[in-house]
Parts: C-alpha cells; structure tokens; sequence
C-alpha cells in the first residue's frame, strides 16, 4: 500500500459495470481506483506495470477469464491480491477460483455493502469470503472425499498388489503379468484375489475405472 491509500484495480468486460465499481470505491478514502482493463490479458499486462494492491476481476471476460488472470498474477509473483467479484454461484466457481489463487470471492448482487470492506480485508492479507460463499466452503469441506479414501485403500496395497493392479488395468494378462514379474500366473490370480478382497474389485472394467481415478491410467 502507498502510505495508508489502498490502490484497486478493476478488470470487466462491461464499462457500466466498471463505472458502477470505481464510483462505490471512490466514496472510501483510503481507496485509490489505479486503472481498469476490459480483458484479462489487458489486466494481467497493466497489473505488471502499475502493481495495485487489489485486482477486482469478473470470471467471465474475453480473450483471458478470471481464473486465468487469477493464475497469472500468482505465477508472475505480482505483489497484488485478486479479488473475484461476480454474479456466478459459489458453488460451482468459487472453489476453481480460490484454488487458482483468489484472496477473496464475492457476489456482485451483494457488492454495493460489502466490497469495500472486502478490498480492505484482501489488501491486509486477510482475505474474504462473503457469508454465503463462507458456507459453501464449510460445506464443501465438510464433504467425504471418495478419491481420498479410494487412494487411501489403494496405498493399502503392498508393491507388488500395486504392480499387478496396475497391469490389470492396462489390459495384460496373468500369464504376461507372470512373465514381466517373473512369478506364475497362479500366484498372479492369487494377488489378483487379494486386491478383490481390499478394493472390493472383481472385472478388469472396475480396474480400468479406479485407475483413471487415481490418475494411474490416462485416456
């Protein structure tokens, strides 16, 4: 920050929008409205050469969204906080966003209240999730996560179940699995009996499937 004054950024692909944020954030006096870009390669691009304390973004823009705008400032190491403000639901954007690198996400129908305090949270490095977006995560964290406890299982597995699991999946058979391993097919069936039991796997089909889950396998 320069001195106690905040400087903001604002990236929208629509002018009204942009006119509407920089006259809300002008009625702050430690808010300092620095540039404002219509795209977010413009943003990127002005964010690099002005480095403001907070880029307000929209998720949807032309040529460059939010989210990749969002990653960019966090790969160039620009000093500034982004700050997602759009009309899209927390569900299905606001974890993308906050794992790209957002330090705040917040709605624009609820942006006439709280953006200030939001852009002053984001600038002192305490990010902010409206109320509602703060339920979302809580929910979204509350969640049982099947992949974590399908790689949990599978980690239960000792080298060598790993290794035929593996070559089950890629469609080799005992005998070829037997070979490669240097180990009879009889003693591939009875690993194969084993990962059945830990895995609750039966057809080769159940393999492939869990494979690409766990990212073993790719299409």
């Amino acid at each position: 920050m320069q001195g106690d004054t905040i400087t903001v950024m604002l990236a929208d692909d629509h002018a009204v929008v942009r006119a509407g944020l920089r006259a809300l954030l002008r009625t702050a006096r430690d808010v300092d409205v620095v540039g404002e870009a219509a795209n977010g390669a413009d943003a990127v691009a002005m964010a690099e050469r002005v480095k403001p304390d907070v880029l307000v973004t929209d998720l949807s823009m032309p040529i460059m969204d939010g989210l990749a705008l969002t990653r960019a400032v966090r790969e160039r190491g620009l000093p500034t906080k982004v700050l997602v403000l759009t009309m899209h639901g927390e569900e299905e954007h606001m974890m993308p966003a906050l794992e790209a690198g957002a330090a705040g996400y917040l709605l624009k129908d609820t942006a006439g209240r709280e953006l200030v305090d939001a852009v002053r949270s984001v600038a002192n490095g305490d990010g902010y999730l409206a109320n509602s977006a703060a339920r979302v995560l809580a929910r979204r964290l509350a969640r049982p996560d099947p992949a974590k406890a399908e790689r949990e299982r599978f980690d239960q597995l000792t080298g060598r179940e790993r290794d035929v699991f593996t070559m089950v999946a890629e469609g080799h058979s005992a005998p070829d699995i037997g070979e490669r391993l240097g180990i009879s097919p009889k003693t591939v069936d009875t690993y194969k009996h084993r990962i059945g039991q830990k895995l609750g796997l039966h057809q080769r089909s159940e393999y492939v499937r869990l494979a690409l889950r766990l990212g073993l396998l790719h299409t």
